[in-house]
């Protein structure tokens, strides 16, 4: 196992942190998040660490771009199901929100990622008004096509940035609104403590799709909320928009001290605010959304 030496947790930290909380804590599920988690070449050997520690479900989300060429690896290595951040189907717009001229290699990435039986495969689309609103439809049409489940998800204007971006939301209401030019009807799945409301949809051309609506303004979640974002260096955050809580590096070197790790989680998720942190944007920006 590689060690890290700028500052990043080593696969074998990774492996210690996970394997203490699935067999003293029950934790079921890891997502390996960013930033871009496949910028980290380790990233097989991560996966198949996490594997071994017994964790039921591994999914990682990713902008994939590399997911053309890494998908049967990391599948191999014990990847179970993928999302893809994919906010546009036009090539010049594509390459305005990402800065890179990518949406080819993304959509080789995804057909990649299904042939390499990564599954639900899901896309996860970010709605801004004046930018893709009016691709709804088309981004539905296409995940439908593929056989691929999508999530549209509201933009969080809040914090410093509200008075910039406040335009730009869309709430849920005119996503569906939107979306009922190709939608004849919507059923609910029962609601768990995942982030997006999703349900089996009919399109007027009688096909089936499945829809996942990440409603964190119009309606927030933050009350079934049961996750802890752990940074790549150690960082703790109990809310994604809120302020890092602590940090678990002590209880990993020079050894590993599973009642300090216990008791810094344990200090740190009592700063967990009942509702969105006041920093919004700003954080999700500095940690990675």
């Amino acid at each position: 196992m590689h060690e890290k030496t700028n500052g990043e947790m080593s696969v074998l930290e990774i492996k210690q942190l996970v394997g203490h909380l699935v067999s003293q804590h029950g934790l079921k599920k890891v997502r390996l998040t960013g930033g871009e988690p496949t910028s980290r070449p380790d990233l097989p050997e991560i996966v198949t660490a996490l594997r071994d520690t017994g964790i039921t479900e591994i999914s990682l989300t990713t902008n994939g771009l590399s997911l053309h060429w890494q998908s049967r690896e990391l599948q191999a290595a014990g990847l179970h199901r993928v999302n893809v951040s994919l906010d546009s189907l036009d090539r010049e717009r594509f390459k305005r929100i990402t800065g890179i001229d990518g949406l080819e290699k993304v959509k080789c990435g995804l057909i990649a990622a299904q042939e390499a039986g990564l599954k639900p495969l899901k896309i996860n689309t970010v709605v801004v008004r004046g930018e893709n609103d009016h691709e709804l439809q088309a981004l539905l049409e296409f995940a439908t096509d593929l056989e691929l489940q999508i999530r549209f998800i509201e933009l969080m204007p809040m914090g410093p940035l509200k008075k910039h971006w406040d335009y730009r939301f869309v709430s849920e209401f005119e996503i569906r609104e939107r979306l009922s030019t190709i939608v004849e009807s919507w059923s609910a799945h029962r609601h768990s403590s995942s982030a997006a409301r999703t349900y089996d949809v009919r399109l007027l051309n009688g096909k089936g799709a499945q829809v996942g609506l990440i409603t964190a303004m119009s309606c927030n979640f933050c009350s079934a909320c049961d996750r802890i974002r752990i940074g790549s260096c150690g960082e703790v955050f109990p809310c994604l928009m809120d302020f890092q809580a602590g940090t678990i590096l002590p209880a990993l070197r020079p050894r590993f001290d599973p009642e300090m790790l216990d008791e810094i989680l344990k200090l740190s998720l009592q700063k967990k605010s009942i509702e969105h942190g006041v920093a919004g944007p700003e954080i999700m920006t500095h940690i990675g959304g």
